[in-house]
């Protein structure tokens, strides 16, 4: 199974940004040929198969992170 995952910009060259999975130290690199502008650093990439799909707004990101944890409240 592939998912995509929630990552921070910390910089792009040639159209390629590094970016911060979580909050270690873990980075990966993503296109944004997909996106129709670049991100700024400090924004959050939808990155799946080193490709970013979408910018995400801080909370959607953190949303997803927490998800991706397993800390979602279980339905009543």
């Amino acid at each position: 199974m592939c998912l995509a995952v929630p990552a921070e910009v910390l910089n792009i060259h040639d159209n390629v940004a590094t970016c911060r999975v979580n909050p270690g130290r873990t980075t990966i690199r993503a296109s944004l040929s997909l996106l129709p502008q670049p991100p700024d650093p400090g924004e959050f990439l939808l990155v799946h198969a080193g490709y970013a799909l979408r910018v995400l707004d801080r909370g959607q990101a953190e949303e997803s992170l927490r998800l991706l944890r397993g800390e979602a409240e279980a339905p009543a």
